[in-house]
């Protein structure tokens, strides 16, 4: 079977949340799987010296603007949440958790829901008695979580993942990488697509 597809995000990453509502059905389409990466924006734009979209003037009010329309235009519910942008440490922390103790179905299963709960519900992800709510939804014991998430061995374990992935040159929500080839941004999916279809854009 061919590679899985990296998918590289960050959970309080607005254009994230779109991808990660296509990423899987893209993949499936030709035959591949999808590896889930989360990362943290925030350490990744101490590297590059980005800020996020929502913060820049003039920039700001397109991409609230253009969120919304890109939402209506794949068919998700997408509501900006109230607080933004939010600490999502623990949900990155217990996403790698659960792919550990439990799988990486079950690891995808629940970032999704967690996007969803911030970017469609409005519920403040970063808030770790949340994500624990979360998580019991998907038949993951709450209160094994919370420990994990206190312990040095998670977090250590989430620090190496997002190191990994600026290794590989990651620096921004969504980031997709299929056989080498990096793509930044919800926008570049059409090309991930014909790099899927054809072996080559």
């Amino acid at each position: 079977m061919a590679a899985p597809i990296d998918f590289y995000f960050d959970f309080t990453s607005p254009y994230g949340y779109l991808a990660a509502t296509q990423i899987e059905r893209l993949a499936a389409t030709y035959g591949r799987n999808v590896k889930w990466h989360p990362i943290l924006l925030g350490v990744v734009f101490k590297a590059t010296g980005a800020v996020p979209l929502t913060s820049v003037p003039m920039k700001a009010e397109y991409t609230l603007r253009d969120l919304e329309r890109t939402a209506r235009f794949i068919g998700v519910p997408y509501r900006h949440p109230s607080t933004f942008p939010i600490a999502t440490q623990a949900t990155a922390r217990a996403m790698l958790w659960i792919a550990d103790t439990h799988g990486e179905a079950k690891a995808a299963e629940f970032a999704k829901a967690a996007y969803r709960a911030l970017f469609a519900d409005g519920v403040n992800i970063g808030d770790a008695a949340e994500t624990a709510k979360i998580a019991a939804g998907l038949d993951v014991d709450p209160e094994a979580l919370g420990a994990a998430l206190a312990s040095a061995e998670v977090k250590e374990r989430l620090k190496a993942e997002v190191e990994q992935a600026m290794a590989r040159g990651v620096f921004g929500s969504p980031f997709v990488i299929v056989d080498g080839e990096p793509f930044w941004g919800f926008d570049h999916f059409p090309q991930i697509e014909a790099l899927l279809r054809n072996g080559k854009i």
